[in-house]
This record gives C-alpha cells, sequence and structure tokens, in this order.
C-alpha cells in the first residue's frame, strides 16, 4: 500500500505571521493491517453508495485535511492491563506542544475507529493539575524500546519524529474492542496507558505488528539508543508495575519520576 505521509511542524513562536515548516513529504511502502472485525449490519444500500458519492463531491472534510502523521504502537487498558490493543494513529501536529490522533485497528479503507488519542508535550503536562495527570500516559518506552514507529516514511524523517516525542504524553481512550471480536462498540469508553518496561507486552504482540508491516522493533531500539540521553523521568512510568503476567525489566531511559525524586533525596 503506497501512502504519501507529510509530517508538518508549525512553531508557536511563527504563529502569528502564519509561518508553517513543512518537514518533508515522501512516499512509502506500508505494509497492509486490515481491520480486526467487520461491524454488524447489512451491506451497504446502492442508494447508500449514492449518498456517499454525492457528500464527498459536495461537502468538505476540512478537519481531516491536517491529518497527515501515520504511527503504530500499542496501549494496555489502565483499569485491565491484560487486555492490550495494536493501535494504529492517524493524527494532526496542530502545534509544537499538542496533537490530535483518530485510533483505528488497521490502516486499509474498511479499518474500525476504536479510539482516540491527544498527545502533549512535557511543559503542557507540567502545568496540568495533579488530579488530571492520572489520565496521561508517557511515552518514552515506547520510542526508546522501538515499539512505537512510524511506517512508510525515510528513518530519518521517523527519527525526528520521534526525537520530537521524547518526553510527551498521551491520553488515550479507546471506545471498540474489535480485538476480542466485537462487532460493535460496546461498553464504557477504556481509558488506556502504556508499556513501560520490557515483558509487558503480550508474546507476539509486537512481532505480529512487525511481520504485517515491515517493520523491526530490535533494530529499531538499537537505533534509537542516542535519545536515551534526551529522556527525563516521567510521571506514570510505574502507575502499571507489577500487574502483568510474568517477569518485566526497566530500560535505560525510562524512570517513574517519582522514583527518581525519592532516590535523589
Amino acid at each position: 500500500m503506497f501512502r504519501a505521509w507529510a509530517v508538518r511542524s508549525k512553531s508557536m513562536h511563527q504563529v502569528s505571521d502564519c509561518f508553517a515548516f513543512l518537514f518533508l513529504i515522501v512516499a512509502g511502502c506500508v505494509g497492509a493491517r486490515e481491520p480486526q472485525v467487520r461491524p454488524s449490519g447489512e451491506e451497504a444500500t446502492t442508494k447508500t453508495d449514492a449518498l456517499k458519492l454525492g457528500a464527498k463531491a459536495l461537502q468538505t472534510d476540512s478537519p481531516l485535511d491536517p491529518i497527515d502523521v501515520y504511527l503504530v504502537g500499542f496501549h494496555p487498558m489502565k483499569s485491565d492491563p491484560a487486555h492490550q490493543m495494536e493501535a494504529h494513529h492517524f493524527c494532526n501536529q496542530v502545534n509544537e506542544d499538542f496533537s490530535q490522533c483518530v485510533l483505528f485497528d488497521g490502516n486499509t479503507r474498511h479499518a474500525n475507529l476504536n479510539g482516540i488519542e491527544y498527545i502533549i508535550s512535557e511543559r503542557l503536562f507540567e502545568a496540568l493539575p495533579q488530579q488530571e495527570r492520572q489520565y496521561w500516559h508517557p511515552h518514552n518506552y515506547e520510542i526508546i524500546s522501538g515499539q512505537l514507529v512510524a511506517p512508510g516514511i525515510p528513518e530519518v524523517a521517523e527519527r525526528e519524529l520521534m526525537k520530537g516525542k521524547i518526553n510527551s504524553y498521551g491520553k488515550t481512550f479507546h471506545l471498540w474492542s474489535t480485538d476480542r471480536g466485537n462487532k460493535l462498540p460496546l461498553g464504557e469508553p477504556m481509558l488506556a496507558w502504556s508499556f513501560d518496561r520490557d515483558g509487558e507486552a503480550k508474546p507476539g504482540l509486537v512481532e505480529d505488528r512487525d511481520n504485517k508491516l515491515g517493520s523491526n522493533s530490535a533494530e529499531t531500539r538499537r537505533k534509537r539508543q542516542d535519545l536515551v540521553k534526551l529522556a527525563r523521568p516521567q510521571s506514570g512510568v510505574d502507575a502499571l508495575n507489577g500487574k502483568f503476567a510474568g517477569p518485566t525489566n526497566p530500560i535505560p531511559g525510562v524512570i517513574d519520576k517519582r522514583a527518581a525524586q525519592a532516590e535523589a533525596r
């Protein structure tokens, strides 16, 4: 599947004069990841298809135009860490500190929209009230471990993208457990979290993604080790520590902020 992705960045210091920096536009080859279920319901009628074509020709899709960054990672549910989902993020980098993503269970036109994620910088996170911070998961393990990837763009572009996300946080809700075969979005929204140690992801979860998309998390991890020096202790790293089956191990650059502060005393 061939796609062109533009990774765009707007500096807050330049918004006033409407200056936007277009980082890169590249065509890449991305493996197809089909959705995990087909939603319940009858096949679309000819009338419905005609209405869709008419809407596409006559109506605006402006809110979708800026969605130009594609990321693939994984989320355990915070209240049920054994429930783990592969997440295809299609994002709009609104400014240097904030991006918003729609989440799907695949990357083809039949993929199911099953969640949302907002991503903020460390600077914005530190301005949040303490009560709010419990909803935001840290990103450093996802990046340094090689689990979070941006398929289809050159390595140099992906590196810059990940460098910009070091020390960031995400607020994610999954609305539909397509991974469990649900044909409709049932139940309450699920607050998702991040993996923060080796051994937390279920065996085969990352490997299956890598095989389908042609990525190599182990090699990506090796190439991202120089990002460790940019990583600072983050809140929430220990939020799910001890709640996964089997042994887990920390990696360099991924440190819980409270633990680091306690050690410094």
